[in-house]
């Protein structure tokens, strides 16, 4: 499905700029450090995640599997996981708003049930 790659790619694209953002513009402005490191975190599972969305993306080519709803849940899954996961993270690096650090648990879970739909397809 070209959308999981395109997405993932301007994604992927997103979390270069949101790490380089954090390295540079807002390395003075955290209030803690540890609000560094939770930013840090968000880019790197931005990443990873914008990057299993282009796998998912190949691996949803009807030419090799068919069609596929199971890769396209996944994909939308993953796009979400990516918005509750790092989107609370990078709000809470900014803002210090502790009560966000409820929403990134539904991330973690919406990522691992994409990644659990990539298994079963493949599986299958």
């Amino acid at each position: 499905m070209t959308l999981f790659t395109g997405l993932g790619a301007i994604l992927a694209a997103l979390a270069v700029v949101l790490g380089a953002f954090g390295a540079h513009a807002l390395k003075d402005k955290f209030t803690e450090p540890r609000y560094a490191a939770i930013w840090e975190t968000a880019v790197q599972y931005h990443m990873y995640h914008a990057l299993g969305l282009i796998g998912i993306g190949i691996l949803a080519n009807e030419a090799l599997w068919g069609a596929s709803s199971l890769f396209a849940w996944a994909g939308y899954l993953m796009f979400a996981g990516i918005v509750f996961f790092s989107g609370s993270l990078y709000v809470l690096a900014v803002t210090g708003i502790k009560k966000l650090g409820a929403i990134t648990p539904i991330g973690g879970m919406l990522f691992i049930v994409a990644w659990v739909l990539v298994a079963v397809e493949i599986l299958q």
